[in-house]
């Protein structure tokens, strides 16, 4: 999801509030449906401290008064992104997910991974008009106007489990989107989840609360 990266860092408390500060500390997504947390392994708290301290702040961009939240030291760094991939992993928990979506377009680099991790298959999400045969699609509102995201119709069989991926949650449209063409196509979701949540931007309203969410991050 690349528009929603950022926020306005004049305006709110950009310290972030990580996973796995505290031993047995779960993230705070989890924590949110406690009946689930038995499906949730406990976060490794070096990791997500690594994770977070390589999180680069570029101000001003794209626009004056803007803090974009830089990952890419994560995903050029082998040792890092294969810690991220490790959390994934741990937040996927107990479940046996038989595909892994992600969402365009940073969702495509941790679903692979985490995909191949799982031994599962791999299923984009991609903007309208990207994909190449018959599609299933979704609209959801934008600020100024409104997106539209599609899935192959035969990317997710009925009963599949499924865990959707983003590398952000901002606002929820996009992802919430995506939810929603899985549980048309009859997938069964178990699990969201992002490497950062912008938690000021409430985003988990356009999600489903029944669908456990955790991000690893979250400021």
């Amino acid at each position: 999801m690349m528009a929603m990266w950022f926020f306005n860092f004049m305006a709110f408390d950009f310290r972030p509030r990580r996973c796995g500060l505290l031993p047995n500390f779960l993230p705070e997504s989890c924590l949110d449906h406690p009946a689930l947390t038995a499906h949730f392994n406990l976060v490794n708290e070096k990791n997500i401290s690594r994770i977070n301290d390589a999180v680069r702040d570029v101000p001003d961009f794209p626009k004056p008064g803007i803090l974009f939240k830089d990952i890419t030291p994560i995903l050029a760094s082998g040792e890092l992104f294969r810690l991220a991939i490790d959390e994934f992993v741990s937040a996927v928990g107990g479940e046996s997910p038989t595909k892994i979506v992600g969402i365009d377009a940073r969702g495509f680099i941790f679903g692979a991974a985490l995909a191949d991790r799982l031994g599962a298959g791999f299923v984009p999400v991609r903007k309208k008009g990207k994909l190449p045969w018959e599609t299933h699609g979704a609209s959801y509102t934008l600020e100024y106007g409104e997106a539209h995201v599609e899935i192959h119709r035969d990317a997710i069989l009925p009963g599949e489990k499924v865990v959707l991926i983003d590398d952000l949650l901002a606002t929820g449209g996009t992802a919430g989107a995506a939810l929603k063409l899985i549980q048309q196509l009859g997938g069964e979701v178990v699990c969201l989840t992002f490497l950062i949540e912008l938690a000021f931007l409430e985003g988990r309203k356009n999600l489903d609360p029944s669908v456990r969410t955790v991000a690893l991050l979250t400021y």
